[in-house]
């Protein structure tokens, strides 16, 4: 092989390899902007976004240099996502960030062309995407609904606590999945010896109060929450309360049992945020939603406040305390 063929394929090669590094690579010398619609409060929303920026930064997306952030706070008034959706639309992100199914539809509502990137809920029964494997329009990301948690969180209330029989759901009246999710614990329950009474509120300004009081008239040993959008808004409150009337509570995330609360089981949150970034990242480099199959959860994050478990009287099981990824002390 002659010098000129022997450069020839060299040259050939570091085309090939800089023409691969540049289609993964930021466009150089554009900002991007990404909104994040949080239906929640802002002390929620600090923490993710700490995680955000850092998950990011190691993608090379770094805040002030090439990426800019919009967030917009609905603190627990849902009739606000709409208004707050058109506000980062009108903002013209690159990609809106919406953390749960009320939040992705208000934000669908409001733009049929800028990518977004959902966070949570259930994304097939809101019609928010046509299907996980093919999602189409504008809208992609992750969901956390998999009514098989229902009956894992039972089962794991169930060992957590002697002689538990019967179990209240604190769940929201307005949430589609959650009243998919409702049906399966009734559905779940007979199996496991426990008897449901329903503590179905109204979001966005739910009577919890009122719900934890009904235990004086029709004691219960357990209560399981439905997760968002409660938790996400109202999940101090909802410690506070379980506290209050020496609850045994079984939440959807562990951010509830960092806050003082006992037991939880629901998406590894490390995983999580780490695929929000995967996807916020591909849409950058030019991804289409359209293109991006929406992700279930594979790997689950078992916490345990064991400070709450002395406080209600309580002795973990050792095979769970041997589960749990997570334990408080």
């Amino acid at each position: 092989m002659g010098r000129s063929t022997v450069g020839f394929c060299v040259l050939l090669t570091l085309s090939i390899l800089m023409a691969s590094l540049a289609a993964d690579a930021q466009p150089a010398g554009q900002v991007y902007r990404i909104g994040v619609l949080w239906p929640g409060t802002a002390a929620r929303i600090s923490g993710f976004m700490q995680v955000f920026r850092q998950e990011l930064r190691e993608h090379g997306w770094i805040e002030g240099q090439n990426l800019v952030f919009e967030q917009r706070v609905a603190e627990g008034s849902y009739d606000r996502l709409a208004d707050l959706a058109a506000e980062l639309v009108r903002l013209k992100v690159d990609v809106l960030v919406a953390r749960s199914t009320l939040a992705a539809r208000a934000a669908q509502q409001a733009t049929q062309t800028i990518p977004i990137v959902m966070t949570s809920g259930d994304p097939i029964g809101t019609d928010v995407v046509a299907g996980l494997a093919q999602p189409g329009g504008n809208v992609t990301g992750l969901t956390s609904f998999s009514l098989d948690l229902v009956g894992k969180r039972l089962e794991l209330l169930k060992e957590l606590v002697p002689g538990l029989t019967r179990v209240a759901v604190l769940w929201d009246l307005e949430g589609p999945s959650k009243v998919l999710e409702f049906k399966e614990a009734e559905r779940m329950a007979p199996a496991l010896g426990l008897q449901l009474q329903s503590w179905g509120v109204r979001a966005p300004h739910p009577d919890l109060e009122g719900a934890f009081q009904a235990t004086a008239k029709e004691p219960v040993g357990a209560v399981l929450i439905l997760g968002n959008p409660l938790t996400g808004s109202h999940g101090e409150q909802i410690v506070a309360l379980a506290a209050q009337h020496q609850l045994p509570a079984m939440y959807d995330t562990r951010g509830s049992v960092a806050a003082g609360g006992l037991i939880s089981y629901g998406p590894n949150p490390a995983d999580y945020n780490r695929r929000i970034v995967y996807y916020v990242d591909r849409i950058l480099k030019g991804a289409k939603p359209a293109e991006l199959p929406v992700e279930q959860p594979t790997r689950f994050h078992l916490a345990i406040n064991l400070k709450t478990a002395r406080a209600l009287g309580l002795t973990i099981p050792p095979h769970l305390l041997i589960l749990a990824d997570e334990v408080i002390q």
